[in-house]
């Protein structure tokens, strides 16, 4: 039986599904946010900060350590704060507060590091995976890992340049189109799209202050604390 995971604050589909990437065959990928207990940070050990959990597929993050991905300029966390209002399934009022500050926790360095590391995570998968002649699995694992490269180069510049995350790509055939280029061809089609996308970032400037705001995350992070203290007292009282 999994455990019940109290205090989640916002929840929603991400991944494939909310890119407008998903085929018949794709799962739905569920990331959310939680706080824990606020009697547990005070005890002998420390409460797990993740729960990953499969079939179906949902990850929850405890609110510090989402913070502090977001702060690094994690792509996979910072999607939460930037869906379409549809693909919510929890969204708590301290949920939107966190919706209200995302730009703060943005930064041009770590944006541009992040985002195009991951996107070269994607292409030296694709580099050890060979092209994708052996097996049906390989050439569709390709496939996926290269529209996610040109997915990340996408939106790493987006937000980079004008502070904003569109989730949802603008033509997923385009995407679909270049993932069986690089699944017939191999990763030597995804680099130039890489090189380009690199140059473009040194081109651009961003719109993005050099350090995100982490003030605002822990003023966010305290507002979340005093509201479960608030609730822990009001539980005890005589």
């Amino acid at each position: 039986m999994r455990p019940a995971i109290p205090h989640v604050l916002l929840s929603g589909i991400v991944g494939s599904t909310a890119y407008g990437l998903a085929g018949p065959g794709s799962d739905f990928d569920r990331l959310g946010i939680y706080a824990v207990p606020t009697e547990q940070l005070h005890g002998l050990h420390w409460p797990s900060e993740s729960h990953v959990f499969t079939e179906p597929d949902r990850t929850l993050h405890e609110v510090a350590k989402w913070c502090r991905l977001a702060l690094g300029g994690n792509p996979t966390v910072m999607e939460l704060v930037w869906l379409p209002p549809e693909l919510y399934e929890v969204r708590t009022s301290l949920g939107n507060e966190l919706i209200d500050i995302r730009r703060s926790l943005l930064s041009a360095k770590r944006v541009r590091d992040a985002y195009l590391g991951y996107a070269t995570q994607q292409f030296r998968r694709l580099e050890n995976r060979g092209d994708g002649s052996f097996s049906a699995d390989t050439r569709k694992r390709n496939a996926k890992h290269a529209r996610h490269l040109k997915r990340l180069c996408h939106q790493g510049l987006e937000l980079y340049t004008t502070g904003r995350l569109t989730i949802r790509v603008d033509d997923p055939q385009e995407y679909h189109d270049f993932g069986e280029q690089v699944a017939t061809e191999g990763a030597d089609a995804a680099r130039p799209l890489l090189a380009e996308y690199e140059a473009a970032f040194d081109r651009n400037r961003s719109v993005l202050p050099g350090q995100p705001d982490e003030t605002a995350a822990e003023a966010w992070l305290f507002r979340v604390r005093a509201h479960f203290y608030d609730r822990l007292r009001t539980q005890d009282a005589p």
